[in-house]
């Protein structure tokens, strides 16, 4: 049993060093391709885009399909993809192979964490979607380094490593992951989509939107921005990413906590004071490794801490339908993720290598002011035990189950099939 989970973390491992490992090597794919850096960044919006697009269309589509089956679909069309975008001879077919994995991509990852529910007993859940989306979570802390690392003298090594970690969990689940249940029914995209109506899930799907927003306009172009510190040596670029991974798993693990203990309101204003302070500290600090390390290190925590208290608060809003509004926070964070290759090309044309950063900075304020003015104080805190069904949220169960911490945005824990970021930590808080 545990062997077939660490096998779908696997997958989710593969996924999640795909979509993060190229803010590494977007200078390597700029010179190779004859593109501009800004250029190359469109790669993440292209997934990210394609990815938040795709997830809610697929999982209706395949709602029915034996879940065996469409995991291993999704592992075909996403090893395939970045065999493709391995040996991509220009920049616009490099494009269309991101669309390709984003589709495998979001064909697996919502699918891998529904299994995961299906191969424990029910109060197990929590540790196996922890399981499971710690693929992702590694993926931050070393898979990104890694392919960063492997790609510093051709950045197509790094897709091939993707295409071997694929290739690898297509082959473990092909072998060893039989007799799961059938498929249950799934609610309709417009179904999905009907909680949108409600202002209170509008304001807080807008403050997970721009405040990922904020973060990833850094971060997909996170060598440019510390560049002055790296000197453009790839070593060191690895470093300062291995040590943002870190900082990542610490912030995602330690927010789940702070949440249960404080409430969502005090997590989402003091971490994204935090960052946003470091997103303005960032043109200074990067003049040399030191700074750009301590960066590396605090950002991501606060950043990361915050990402665990935005599923909370929509989870807490109506709790039986959880599933379904953690499931728009993720379309709501990869939508933020998708623009942000767009801005950030802007800021940094307008605003220049060094002062870009700024603009994070601005659109933090913007988040902060959202989440002030659409949480409360003082709301009741849940009971202890009280919250969302385990299989629903990876991070309900997770935190008081067990300490294993949950990945960084991009995994899913959805049971019905739609996209949704990790989340850590214990009962299901209600709005602060």
């Amino acid at each position: 049993m545990r062997l077939r989970l660490l096998l779908l973390a696997l997958g989710t491992f593969a996924v999640g060093t795909d979509s993060m490992v190229m803010a590494g090597i977007l200078g390597l794919v700029a010179r190779d391709l004859g593109v501009s850096v800004p250029a190359a960044g469109q790669m993440v919006t292209v997934f990210a885009l394609s990815y938040a697009v795709l997830a809610p269309v697929l999982a209706t589509a395949a709602a029915r399909w034996p879940r065996r089956g469409v995991l291993l679909i999704g592992l075909t069309v996403f090893t395939v993809a970045n065999a493709l975008s391995a040996v991509a001879p220009n920049y616009p077919v490099l494009l269309a192979t991101r669309v390709l994995a984003a589709a495998g991509a979001a064909l697996y990852t919502p699918t891998a964490n529904a299994v995961a529910t299906t191969l424990v007993p029910p109060e197990r859940r929590g540790r196996a979607l922890a399981t499971v989306l710690g693929g992702m979570t590694v993926a931050t802390a070393l898979g990104v380094p890694l392919g960063t690392y492997i790609g510093r003298a051709d950045w197509r090594l790094t897709m091939w490593l993707v295409v071997v970690l694929g290739a690898a969990a297509f082959l473990g689940l092909a072998l060893l992951l039989r007799g799961l249940p059938a498929p249950t029914s799934a609610p309709g995209l417009r179904a999905r989509l009907a909680p949108l109506r409600d202002r209170r899930v509008l304001g807080a799907t807008a403050t997970t939107l721009v405040f990922f927003l904020a973060i990833n306009v850094v971060y997909i172009y996170l060598g440019t921005a510390v560049r002055p510190a790296t000197g453009g040596d790839a070593g060191r670029l690895s470093l300062i990413m291995l040590v943002s991974g870190i900082a990542s798993v610490a912030g995602n693990w330690l927010g789940g906590r702070a949440v249960d203990r404080l409430g969502v309101r005090p997590v989402l204003l003091t971490g994204g004071a935090l960052a946003g302070t470091m997103f303005l500290a960032l043109p200074w600090v990067s003049a040399t490794m030191t700074g750009a390390l301590i960066y590396a290190a605090l950002a991501p925590f606060a950043a990361w801490g915050v990402a665990v208290a935005l599923p909370h608060r929509l989870a807490s809003l109506d709790p039986p339908n959880a599933p379904l509004l953690i499931s728009l926070n993720s379309s709501a964070l990869y939508l933020g993720v998708a623009t942000a290759g767009g801005v950030g090309s802007l800021a940094l044309t307008v605003l220049g290598d060094r002062w870009f950063p700024l603009a994070s900075t601005a659109l933090t304020l913007v988040a902060l002011v959202l989440a002030a003015v659409t949480t409360r104080r003082g709301a009741p805190r849940a009971a202890a035990g009280e919250g969302v069904e385990a299989g629903a949220d990876a991070g309900v169960d997770a935190g008081r189950r067990n300490s294993t911490p949950t990945g960084p945005s991009y995994a899913d824990a959805m049971p019905s099939g739609s996209a949704t970021p990790t989340v850590s930590g214990g009962a299901v808080t209600p709005t602060r």
